[in-house]
Formats: C-alpha cells, sequence, structure tokens
C-alpha cells in the first residue's frame, strides 16, 4: 500500500468522523455558524497557489453544512504578504494559509516545514509528518505561538534556477550575482554567490540588464509568466527545494472555540485544498513545460556538476548543524527527519526512481533522469544514470502558444 493510499484512508477517517459530528450536531440542534478571518499570503489570481485558499473555504462550509463561513483577506486587502504568521498569533485573523519558512527570521525551525536543500520530497515529508513524529513535533513547536498547523499542499520539487551561462565548477559561482532566498540563498553564499534581492516586477529586467546573472523561482507554472526563459537560456535542475509545503495556521483560541467536528472539518478541508493544489500543480508544470519546448528550443536543462553539488550539500549540513547546536528543538526535528529520509530515501531508489530510470530506453518514452549528470560530464553522487537535457530533445512536445497566467507567487 503506498503512501497515497494511505493518505486518502487517512483522509476518509477524518471525513467520516467529521461528518458523524455534523449528523450528531444536526439531532440535537448545534446549528450555530462561525465565522473566521483567513489572512492568504498570495492573491487569489496567483497561478495554482492563489485559488486553494478559496477551494478551503468552499470545502468546509460545504462539509459543515453552512456552520463555518471563512471570509478571506488576500494582500491586497491586509497589505502584508508576509505578516500572516503574526495575523495569526495574535489573533488578528483566525487563520492563516501561507509557507512557514518565510519566517525563518522569526524562529530557524519555520524552514524545515517548508522545505531544506538536501531533504525531503513531497512524499518523503508527508509520510515523516503524519506517520514519522513530525506531526507531533509540529504540534510541540507551534504551541509555544499559541497555534496550530494543518498541512495544505505543496509545490512538489522546485528547479534550480535560470542562467545565463553555464555552471561548470564551484569556481563558477565566485561573484555570481544570483537571486535566490532563503536557506539556498545563504548555502549560495557560503560557495562565493552574491545574493541580490530583487522586488519580483524587477526581475526580468534585472536579469536581462545584467543586474544579477541568475534566478531561482520555483518552476515552470510560476516561472515562464516571468518570461525568464527569453533571457536566460539554461535552466538547472533542483537541490534547493526538493519539495514546498504550505500551511494553514490557525489561532489556537480560535480553535478551541469550534466544537470538535468542525475542528476536524477545518483539517480535512486543508487536506482536499491541498491535494488539488498538489495535483493542479504537477499539471500545470507538465503542460507548460511541453509548450516552452515547442516554442524556446533553444532553452537547455542542466543538472550542477558533482563538485557542485557536493559543495552545496555540505555547506547546507554546515548552516543546519550550526542551528542544531544554538537550538535543542530545532535539532530534535531536524534528527528526526534526517533519520526517516535515510530509510525513505532508499525505498524511493528502489521504487519510484527505479522505475523512471528503467522506462526512460523504451522506445516511445521520453528520457527522464532524476539524478543526472551536470554540465560538466561528471555523475553526480547517488546518480542511477547519466543525462544532459534540452528542450528541443523532446519531439512529442506540444504546440501550445500559452505559457502560463501572468500574476506571480509571493517568495
Amino acid at each position: 500500500m503506498n503512501l497515497k493510499l494511505y493518505e486518502r484512508i487517512e483522509m476518509k477517517k477524518i471525513f467520516l468522523f467529521a461528518c458523524l459530528m455534523l449528523l450528531g450536531s444536526q439531532l440535537f440542534g448545534d446549528d450555530k455558524v462561525y465565522r473566521l478571518r483567513l489572512a492568504s499570503t498570495w492573491e487569489a489570481t496567483t497561478p495554482v497557489l492563489g485559488a486553494a485558499a478559496e477551494d478551503f473555504k468552499n470545502y468546509a462550509e460545504s462539509l459543515s453544512g453552512g456552520r463555518l463561513q471563512i471570509r478571506i483577506d488576500t494582500p491586497s486587502k491586509h497589505k502584508a504578504s508576509f505578516g500572516v504568521f503574526d495575523f495569526v498569533k495574535s489573533g488578528q485573523y483566525d487563520l492563516g494559509y501561507t509557507s512557514l519558512y518565510y519566517y525563518k527570521g522569526k524562529d530557524a525551525k519555520t524552514m524545515l516545514w517548508t522545505a531544506v536543500p538536501f531533504g525531503m520530497t513531497t512524499d518523503e515529508q508527508h509520510a515523516w509528518y503524519y506517520y514519522g513524529g513530525g506531526r507531533e513535533l509540529n504540534d510541540k513547536m507551534f504551541a509555544q505561538y499559541g497555534m496550530k498547523t494543518f498541512l495544505m499542499g505543496s509545490t512538489g520539487m522546485q528547479m534550480g534556477g535560470w542562467f545565463k551561462k553555464e555552471i561548470n565548477s564551484v569556481a563558477d559561482l565566485q561573484g555570481l550575482k544570483f537571486r535566490i532566498p532563503g536557506l539556498g540563498g545563504e548555502v549560495m553564499s557560503k560557495l562565493g554567490a552574491t545574493i541580490n534581492t530583487v522586488p519580483t516586477g524587477e526581475l526580468f529586467m534585472a536579469l536581462e540588464m545584467g543586474t544579477i546573472d541568475a534566478v531561482e523561482w520555483v518552476s515552470p507554472v510560476y516561472d515562464m509568466p516571468l518570461g525568464f526563459h527569453k533571457v536566460a537560456k539554461y535552466y538547472y535542475t533542483g537541490w534547493q527545494e526538493p519539495m514546498g509545503d504550505c500551511q494553514l495556521l490557525v489561532n489556537q483560541k480560535a480553535l478551541e472555540k469550534l466544537p470538535a467536528d468542525l475542528q476536524a472539518i477545518l483539517e480535512a478541508a486543508a487536506r482536499l485544498a491541498g491535494e488539488n493544489f498538489q495535483n493542479k500543480g504537477f499539471y500545470e508544470n507538465a503542460r507548460i513545460w511541453a509548450e516552452l519546448k515547442a516554442q524556446f528550443p533553444d532553452v537547455q536543462v542542466r543538472d550542477f556538476p558533482a563538485d557542485v553539488i557536493v559543495a552545496l550539500k555540505k555547506a547546507t549540513n554546515e548552516i543546519l548543524d550550526e542551528e542544531a547546536a544554538k537550538d535543542p528543538m530545532f535539532k530534535e526535528i531536524l534528527d528526526s527527519q534526517r533519520a526517516f529520509l535515510k530509510i525513505g530515501r532508499e525505498w524511493n531508489k528502489i521504487s519510484t526512481v527505479a522505475y523512471i530510470n528503467n522506462v526512460s530506453g523504451i522506445a516511445g518514452e521520453s528520457a527522464a533522469n532524476p539524478i543526472s549528470v551536470g554540465s560538466s560530464g561528471t555523475t553526480n553522487p547517488d546518480s542511477a544514470s547519466s543525462e544532459n537535457h534540452s528542450a528541443a530533445s523532446d519531439s512529442n512536445a506540444t504546440d501550445g502558444k500559452n505559457l502560463g497566467a501572468t500574476n506571480r507567487p509571493a517568495q
């Protein structure tokens, strides 16, 4: 039985509980309406991410028979994309839809719940979260902030960025003007890159004019509307965010005012909306990448060379170990994640990775290689096969004309 099936079984249990509680409330006349306010980090028009909050609202209101009523405020209303954590903590909002690593400056542990370079993939992280003790650690951590969090989808694997020149060795990172946020930026900085902060609306011009040499964003559905592919022809595979979890933050006092069935419905609605977000994101990434290959065949996908990957991983572990030495709870969470990653990754290698590599040689299958070679031609550690990638390499690319929506996610 795979993880997706386990998750569906778990979700059915939550639904069953919520339905039973709802039936009980109707039988005993509990028809009080609870009105909650939700602050989102993203505008409703943001590709994929923006629809998740509305999905959550619709699921929660429907499953509760209208006893939950949720108002969504986006940044155009509350004026603070990255203020959601404080909004929910203070009780200004009952709920928040955001990604926890945005609040690394408040608490370094928050990044462990969204993405860690060289960390777990979405399936690995969610397996650990629901069945490997992650949820209990999350509850323990956020109790100090008067909050509870529920998973609400993931971006999945993120790409390593758009580069105007190839990266052939660690030496090529020296002085590289790179827009990359978070822990990935700290890691690149340790290897000599100059990390630039550029407003979203100015990124394309900065890349075109040479203010920056490279930019890391998310994945095709988010990247293509920004036009990076028009001025930077090397699209590098990822290492910095092997997943990108989003969360529903819930003020603990607001949660405790709700009957048990409505508490369960909030989580069920978050998980359903999150599943929609993940599935739609995968679909749109595949669709838009196929369109880009047809329209811009000169774009080339590259993997970072082995010496770069080794250096990036070493720098990542140094930063994580430094944080763990300062904060016992950071260490507790990190140790738990690393312990599960050891066994989770071994299973992934002989299942998903093996399958993709095995079928890639069959006639009619596109070449597929999740762990492959860098532009130096040196195989990366733990590689199952080696290959460089070109946008023109797949003759089955579609001839689509629309490279995604025009709105941008906060990052």
